[in-house]
Parts: structure tokens; sequence; C-alpha cells
């Protein structure tokens, strides 16, 4: 349901370097300690494990961690990482692969949701991750609040990066909730333009997609410290609780 050409060996190789500010421990160790906490004893399950950014430090941690991914390329970059090669990574779409077992929590980061480009797939996201919940397990997503306020009336571009060799913008189609992410990277005289396609979602549209799942929302916040969640916020962090019963 998402294509993994969109991450295959030329952006892999500077994926760690293109993000390497959301590789900072400032920003990486709340997750950590947030997803470390809903797993408990449990196995944590993540969507989209990329690279590893997430999942090695919660390893270390002592969670035993499975990855979902479509691209090999970003696995690649993860096996050749110290403690890359003892995660278990199942190759697929996370909409529909399947894993063996049952986990204490799954999660989403990192905008990871938005790669699902249309409302089926997401709604099969949810689903295919209620049926890897243990009673009582978690589901999580930390995606970006739609930003629409920031267009003005009649544009569909928002430009997010200006710099002398970086350039970007956000395309819009408001009627399908589309979001088309343009970059530009100037190299050696020359400029190279990579594209993006994602479907943003409204924190109300994924508490109705648990509640189709069979999930209640448990708690709401705008980042992994807690911080509440206002009009405001840029950013979502949900998570919704699968029930306990049959």
């Amino acid at each position: 349901m998402h294509d993994d050409g969109y991450f295959d060996e030329h952006v892999a190789a500077g994926y760690d370097e293109s993000s390497a500010a959301m590789f900072d421990p400032a920003i990486v160790d709340p997750v950590v300690d947030f997803l470390t906490g809903l797993a408990g004893e449990g196995r944590a399950l993540e969507l989209g494990i990329g690279t590893g950014r997430i999942a090695l430090p919660l390893a270390e941690h002592g969670v035993r961690v499975h990855g979902i991914e479509l691209s090999t390329a970003m696995i690649s970059r993860l096996r050749e990482k110290p403690g890359g090669k003892k995660i278990e990574v199942t190759i697929g779409d996370f909409a529909e692969a399947t894993v063996d077992g049952s986990f204490a929590v799954a999660y989403l980061v990192f905008n990871t949701i938005m790669n699902l480009t249309t409302q089926e797939a997401q709604i099969a996201c949810f689903r295919n991750v209620a049926a890897h919940l243990q009673p009582g397990g978690c589901f999580v997503i930390e995606v970006i609040t739609p930003d629409l306020q920031r267009l003005p009336p009649g544009e569909t571009v928002h430009p997010f990066r200006i710099s002398e060799t970086r350039l970007g913008f956000d395309e819009y189609d408001v009627a399908g909730q589309g979001l088309t992410s343009h970059h530009f990277k100037l190299t050696d005289g020359a400029w190279e333009r990579l594209s993006f396609p994602f479907r943003y979602v409204w924190p109300s549209e994924l508490d109705l997609m648990a509640e189709l799942a069979g999930m209640k929302l448990r708690g709401r916040w705008s980042g992994w410290n807690g911080e509440p969640f206002t009009s405001e916020s840029r950013r979502l962090v949900a998570v919704w609780e699968k029930g306990s019963g049959p």
C-alpha cells in the first residue's frame, strides 16, 4: 500500500544524515523512555523501523523489538549498526504484513502513518496493529497536525525550508487530504529533487480509525514528555488501548 521506491538505495544512503537532528539523544531518549514504560516485560512492534533510530536504543533498554519495513535498503543500513543484526524484521507493508506472536506495544513515529496515502490503507494499518496487540496492549502514533492554517486563501504550497543549498515545499491537496513534500538539494552546482507523497490525518480521524479497530483513546499529548495537546499544537503523540475482552 506504500512504495519502497521512495526509500530506495539513494534515499537510504543519506537518510541518517538528512534526518540527523532526529537522532539527537535529546529527541530520542524521551521516545524510548515512553515506549519502554508501555512495553513493560512485553514485546514491541515498530511499523516502518527504517534504519533503527528508535528500535536500537529501545532494544538496548531490554525491550524485545520486532520491526516491519518495506524498504530493504533501509534495513541494510540497520544491519550495519551495532546491535542491528539482532533485531528481527519482517519485510513488507506495515498496513498488512503479519508477525508471529503478540505485542504489548506497537508504534509508528516520525509521521510514518502519513506514508500510507489513502484512508483505506490507514484504517487497515489500525486493524493490523489491533490483531497483533495482546489484550490491553497499546498503539502509539507520533504525527504532525495538519498545518492548513499556514496556507493563505487560494494557495496550495507552503515553504518549510529556504537556504542557499536546500529548499523545501509542502504542496497540499486539501480535498483529498494529500500532502506532497518536495525537497531540493544543491549538489555540485546542480539541483536534485526528491518528492514524497503523504496523506495527513486529523486527531479525531485517528480516534475513529482506532474505534473501528477495537481500540480506545488512552491519552494524547503534543510531545513525548506529556506536554498538553491544544489547538496550537503542531504535533500529536497519541496512545490507543486494545480492549481486554474477547
